[in-house]
């Protein structure tokens, strides 16, 4: 009897722990059911599956949102913040009354970065399901249900772009804003639609497309186009039109419009494809970014990264808590070598030409004007053009979006002295030697054939450096182009930069002397042509301004640079020819602008010692060509010896119906830039 009593106890107290082992599973089990339905509902928000959250929300939170209300909500906020990568850890779980309160840390990336906080959730079971106790404060614990979640962008400052002076070449400034106020069109509505499409170039169909949308009230304002502040006139006609208003924005300004197109550049709002490449770099839908020019090429430097507050505001419109604050960061101004007075000039000379110029301090290597026309007008971007005005732009047969400072071109007979410093000091040639020829054609032998090099005017004298350079005769420096031979030519090419990218804050064209990046020179009569600056020679003007830079620097070439505060007087090519080579060219180069003979003898200033050379470059495909025209240069710089002196590299194109020649078409252009 006594064993039974024992095996009943024992039964008892087994059945006993099961109940409570089985009790304790399930209440486990439902915790554990509890915890996955707020990582369930979490995820649900990571989906922007907003309809399925509200299916999973209790019967008591329905009560005081609807479907459509929690779906908004959830969607302005989340969507509006740009919150992903939401997260949730769970702290502590316990239940009261039947329901769980979960304690747990919650992390999500937003717009202005990474936000951490502690929140609970009441976790009930309604219809077999474990449901969320939704209120709004699920999204942020201090978030009100009449509160709402403000995002403010704290835009930063682009920098300034500065002339070596600091005058302000590019900076976030004002420009204006025309629109239309609907209800004070007046009577004649169609009438002052179609004179404001005249005056702006916006079609009267855009204008009424505008002032049809669903948010537009008669005394809304309705934007129409942007123009730039200082076009007085242009606002005064708009003014002038009933229902008009014009006002300030903020915008990129750069005052010196035209003169500096090519240089400067411009800005435009980011696009999609740009945007996805900077991804990580602080670039937002409503960023701009530099499209061209020095705004594109210092884009690192000049822009500014926005800053974001995240805040809620309660419904008295107060600012209630701020959520996360990521400071903005102003860009860095950017100061040019550039001098803005002399990149006037020099634009005010070139303005009605096809054409560029290059000036640089010879002895630093500092760039003080590059112009290129025809040109466009930066704040025409800005602004916003039409597509009309685009079209017109971009079709123009002038090419006036073509940056031809930084492309390369037959250089002509400016390429003479290169090719007698690379005879001279490689001992090929002889300054003193008289080639001994006669007459203005000469071929080397029947092997030619028709073929026969011609040079423009006969001359008295021996057939040496000096009377070549200084008559720019093209038979001299045929011969002395086949005396020193291809590969001696090619070997210090190279020396001096040819098919090599010059580290420069503009991405320029590498200069050739064969086609298709070619390292060889092929037949005798292309190496002769090669002597005279023709062949395949394509020169980039930045890069010859260096190699003009060596016959002033005995024999260095001095690296070009546009950034102030870089080092100056830096060496790109040392020694590319002795001092001796280098002062024998400098001074034939003199005796062409002081030679009565000289090619360029209307350089000469009175009290200025000059150093020029002119060219003129034949486009012809063939000998039978009439329809390609000529390029006229002209590079000089003056030899005072001091930090006024300037290197000038120039080139005007068309120039084979110009009565004057190119070459002292520009020497015109240029007197007026030095004597200024």
């Amino acid at each position: 009897m006594k064993n039974k009593i024992i095996i009943i106890a024992v039964i008892i107290v087994i059945i006993i722990v099961g109940i409570i082992l089985g009790i304790n599973y399930m209440n486990k089990n439902n915790e554990n059911n509890a915890k996955q339905a707020l990582n369930s509902f979490c995820e649900l928000i990571n989906n922007k599956d907003y309809e399925k959250m509200y299916q999973q929300i209790t019967n008591e939170a329905k009560q005081n949102i609807n479907s459509e209300d929690f779906i908004a909500r959830n969607k302005n906020i989340y969507e509006g913040i740009d919150a992903t990568d939401i997260k949730i850890e769970i702290q502590n779980c316990e239940k009261q009354n039947g329901k769980y309160n979960i304690e747990y840390k919650q992390k999500m990336y937003t717009s202005a970065g990474e936000v951490e906080f502690n929140n609970s959730a009441i976790i009930e079971k309604q219809e077999k399901e474990y449901k969320i106790n939704w209120s709004s404060k699920f999204i942020f614990p201090e978030l009100g249900n009449n509160d709402k979640v403000r995002v403010e962008t704290l835009n930063a400052k682009r920098g300034d772009i500065l002339d070596r002076n600091g005058k302000t070449l590019a900076e976030d400034g004002q420009i204006a804003s025309c629109g239309i106020v609907p209800g004070k069109l007046g009577q004649d509505k169609e009438e002052s639609i179609n004179k404001i499409a005249e005056l702006t170039g916006v079609s009267s169909d855009y204008i009424k497309e505008q002032l049809n949308k669903s948010y537009v009230k008669d005394d809304t304002f309705v934007p129409v186009k942007k123009i730039s502040n200082s076009d007085t006139v242009l606002k005064e006609k708009l003014l002038e039109i009933p229902g008009i208003l014009i006002n300030k924005v903020d915008g990129r300004v750069y005052p010196l419009g035209k003169e500096t197109g090519h240089l400067i550049g411009y800005v435009q709002a980011i696009n999609s494809e740009e945007l996805a490449n900077n991804e990580g770099k602080g670039y937002n839908t409503n960023s701009v970014i530099g499209k061209s020019g020095l705004e594109l090429a210092y884009e690192d430097t000049l822009r500014g990264i926005d800053g974001t507050e995240i805040y809620i505001e309660d419904e008295n419109k107060n600012k209630k808590s701020v959520i996360i604050k990521q400071d903005k960061k102003d860009g860095k101004d950017v100061k040019l070598t550039i001098d803005s007075v002399l990149q006037t000039n020099v634009y005010e000379q070139m303005k009605n030409d096809k054409g560029f110029f290059v000036i640089m301090q010879p002895k630093t290597g500092e760039l003080l004007a590059l112009v290129s026309t025809p040109t466009f007008d930066s704040n025409d971007f800005t602004v916003g053009m039409t597509t009309k005005q685009w079209e017109e732009l971009n079709n123009d047969e002038s090419k006036p979006l073509y940056n031809r400072f930084v492309q390369k071109y037959c250089p002509g007979s400016t390429f003479k002295p290169i090719i007698g410093a690379i005879g001279l000091n490689t001992g090929k040639i002889n300054a003193n030697e008289d080639y001994g020829y006669t007459g203005t054609s000469w071929q080397k032998d029947s092997s030619w054939g028709d073929y026969k090099i011609t040079t423009l005017k006969e001359y008295n004298g021996a057939k040496n450096l000096l009377n070549g350079i200084i008559n720019s005769d093209n038979i001299y420096f045929a011969q002395s182009a086949l005396k020193i031979g291809k590969d001696t030519l090619i070997e210090n090419f190279n020396k001096i930069g040819f098919n090599e990218q010059l580290d420069f804050s503009l991405n320029l064209a590498k200069s050739q002397y064969s086609n298709n990046n070619g390292t060889d020179i092929t037949g005798e009569t292309k190496l002769a042509d090669t002597g005279y600056g023709q062949g395949n020679v394509l020169v980039n003007p930045i890069h010859m301004a260096s190699m003009y830079s060596s016959f002033y620097n005995e024999g260095n070439m001095i690296k070009p640079i546009l950034k102030y505060d870089e080092e100056k007087s830096s060496i790109w090519k040392e020694t590319v020819f002795s001092a001796e080579t280098a002062n024998t060219i400098k001074n034939a180069l003199i005796q062409v602008v002081e030679n009565p003979n000289g090619t360029a003898n209307d350089m000469k200033i009175a009290g200025t010692k000059i150093a020029g050379k002119t060219g003129t470059a034949e486009l012809k495909t063939s000998s039978d060509d009439t329809e390609s025209g000529t390029l006229g240069w002209f590079n000089c710089f003056t030899v005072n010896n001091n930090s006024n002196d300037l290197l000038i590299i120039s080139m005007v194109e068309n120039t084979q119906n110009n009565s004057e020649g190119g070459s002292h078409y520009l020497i015109r252009k240029i007197r007026n830039i030095i004597i200024k």
